[in-house]
């Protein structure tokens, strides 16, 4: 009888127990269920923009880009930015295929932040080598310091690194995307150099995410993502940024206020950069730990802008943002591989898509590189190195707060060189 007392006594707190743990529970699982929805997105945005891509070479659809009009016959002035630091190797070269554009209207400003500027000479006019009395340290403030030093009102910036060379035609592409109305123009990168197993890998994350995040954007009349070098932006647009942080991810904040004042971004395919690839795992790793630090210090932003979209009605405002906060592909792999193996343990269906979804981003991966880039297509079984030392790059995140983690370049050449490399391919 007591024993009987004694649970009867204890029954409404049993239950009560049992319901709350219940609830608890559930809304793990919808948590669980709401992030597996955001990750299967992301693994589903390149196979839906391969199948689209596919779809209009094969029907010969024209974007709504290359449908723009001009709007005017104005030839626009540009004012380019070298930020430079430390390296003096590489400016040269880039000055020269500068020089050797098809289009005229434009001025260049190298700053070269603690550089010895001793071997640097240009005859022509239109070149200025800037020399900071104290060391930046930083992209932003070697930005703003050639800005400062322009010797006229520009109508556009263009931001070139050190270790950059532009196509002879760049410019003029350039003009023509300002001519239909564009404020803002990223151009597309091909790799200098592609001599080690590194380059090459480095090259193909660059085809993949330029065609996600640019290109295929750019055909479906969506703001491209932008990058930290090769933007040409209106220069009274840019002046409105405002920076908080000078230690990596420039490019993030710009973005953010770009898609907030303009309807779209354009992406100039046409407009060909030519950087240099990094070629040790070493470099990998310093250039990923920057790039990652920046990635997850603009997170917040990028998901104050995607509420922001969505209260505006605007998609293209929203799906960029959806894209910026989009963890490192390497991070995002993992995750959805973390995501298979605990959806067999709800249910085995489940699970079984979550290995359909991997091997349809893997095949997509590897359709979109045989589609832009295929002599690179044998380094694809590669990539797994890749990711591994990306991780290593997460390791060490914190640094990238500290100190300007700059990437070391070896690679000197000259646009006639690469585009001769490029010919006898």
């Amino acid at each position: 009888m007591g024993k009987g007392r004694t649970f009867r006594t204890y029954r409404p707190v049993y239950l009560k127990t049992c319901q709350i743990m219940n609830a608890i529970i559930i809304i793990l699982l919808s948590i669980l269920l709401f992030f597996q929805a955001i990750i299967a997105i992301y693994l589903l945005v390149p196979p839906f923009f391969l199948f689209t891509h596919l779809v209009q070479r094969l029907f010969r659809i024209r974007s709504a880009g290359d449908r723009k009009p001009f709007l005017t016959d104005k030839n626009f002035e540009f004012g380019f930015v070298i930020t430079a630091h430390e390296e003096t190797e590489f400016i040269t070269p880039l000055v020269d295929s500068i020089i050797g554009q098809q289009y005229g209207e434009f001025m260049v400003y190298v700053v070269a932040d603690a550089c010895d500027i001793s071997g640097l000479h240009f005859s022509d006019p239109r070149v200025r080598v800037l020399v900071p009395e104290v060391a930046l340290n930083s992209k932003i403030r070697s930005i703003n310091y050639g800005i400062d030093h322009f010797e006229r009102n520009h109508d556009a910036l263009i931001i070139l690194d050190a270790d950059n060379l532009i196509h002879p035609s760049f410019l003029r592409v350039i003009n023509d995307y300002f001519r239909t109305g564009y404020r803002a123009v990223q151009a597309d990168f091909k790799p200098k150099n592609v001599d080690s197993h590194f380059a090459r890998m480095d090259a193909i994350g660059d085809i993949f995410n330029f065609f996600v995040e640019r290109e295929m954007r750019m055909e479906l009349g969506l703001s491209s993502a932008i990058w930290g070098s090769g933007i040409a932006i209106d220069l009274e647009l840019y002046k409105e940024v405002k920076y908080t942080s000078f230690l990596g991810g420039f490019d993030k904040k710009l973005q953010v206020h770009l898609l907030q004042r303009l309807p779209q971004i354009a992406f100039a395919k046409e407009a060909i950069l030519y950087d240099e690839k990094i070629d040790s795992g070493s470099s990998l790793e310093t250039q990923r730990t920057r790039w990652i630090n920046a990635q997850f210090k603009y997170m917040k932003t990028g998901l104050a802008l995607f509420f922001e979209g969505v209260r505006k009605g605007s998609f293209n405002m929203a799906y960029a943002a959806f894209a910026t906060i989009r963890p490192p592909l390497f991070l995002l792999l993992i995750i959805a591989f973390v995501f298979t193996i605990i959806s067999f343990f709800i249910d085995v269906r489940l699970g079984f898509t979550w290995i359909g979804l991997l091997v349809l981003f893997g095949l997509s991966f590897a359709g979109i590189v045989l589609v832009k880039g295929k002599r690179l297509a044998g380094t694809l079984f590669l990539m797994p190195l890749f990711m591994m030392r990306q991780v290593f790059a997460l390791a060490k995140m914190k640094q990238a707060n500290k100190s300007f983690m700059k990437t070391k370049h070896t690679k000197v050449l000259y646009i006639g060189e690469v585009l001769e490399q490029q010919r006898r391919k």
